[in-house]
């Protein structure tokens, strides 16, 4: 059960373990816009996903993935069992690569000339599995810096309300703008997959 996100935390780890000491293997897989564009190294909108910053930026983007990449994987195998979807795994994956490629368009598009911009981190990815999960569970509760419980939805509300307003204040090296887009293509996934898969988040919060 849940050997895809165990598999993924596992590469991960030691491909960015290996990068903390080895500063080819980082800028070799970190997100770099002006390559991506200029030199077409288009492998960087995935790569960028197994390499951090450090070992607390590592770890916190693993034991989330560890927490909400599970219950994902399970759901979609219910969904399977249903047969409302082809093969769990494949959509597993495709939610969370299409988390880590597509939180990183609007970051290319801005800085596509910033010769010396950098990025790393699974976030976007990240963002798009605990907002998947969000889809299906949204009156689950999440803990707010770990201590406060409060409605799965809620929580996602207020997520991306700090990510765009963080985006736009701009003053941090954090990436908020892969957060926010990693987090709606998580969250739209389930219906881009299965459009009736919406009456689900409705019935969970009694409209329907």
């Amino acid at each position: 059960m849940g050997s895809t996100t165990i598999i993924i935390i596992a590469v991960t780890a030691i491909v960015s373990i290996l990068a903390f000491s080895n500063r080819t293997i980082m800028e070799r897989l970190l997100l770099s816009p002006y390559r991506i564009v200029h030199n077409k190294e288009l492998y960087r909108i995935v790569t960028h996903a197994l390499v951090h910053a450090d070992y607390i930026h590592l770890a916190v983007n693993m034991i989330v993935l560890l927490s909400f990449g599970l219950a994902v994987e399970n759901i979609f195998k219910e969904l399977k069992q249903a047969g409302i979807v082809g093969n769990a795994t494949f959509h597993f994956l495709v939610l969370y690569l299409g988390g880590a490629i597509i939180s990183t368009l609007s970051t290319i598009k801005k800085h596509k000339n910033d010769y010396y911009y950098q990025g790393v981190g699974a976030s976007g990815a990240v963002s798009a599995i605990v907002f998947a999960s969000i889809f299906f569970q949204p009156l689950s509760k999440l803990l707010i810096m770990g201590i406060i419980p409060i409605p799965a939805i809620l929580f996602g509300v207020i997520y991306l309300a700090y990510s765009h307003y963080m985006s736009k204040k701009g003053n941090d090296n954090i990436n908020h703008d892969a957060h926010f887009v990693g987090a709606v293509f998580g969250f739209i996934y389930p219906i881009l997959v299965q459009p009736s898969l919406i009456k689900v988040f409705l019935n969970q919060l009694g409209l329907l």
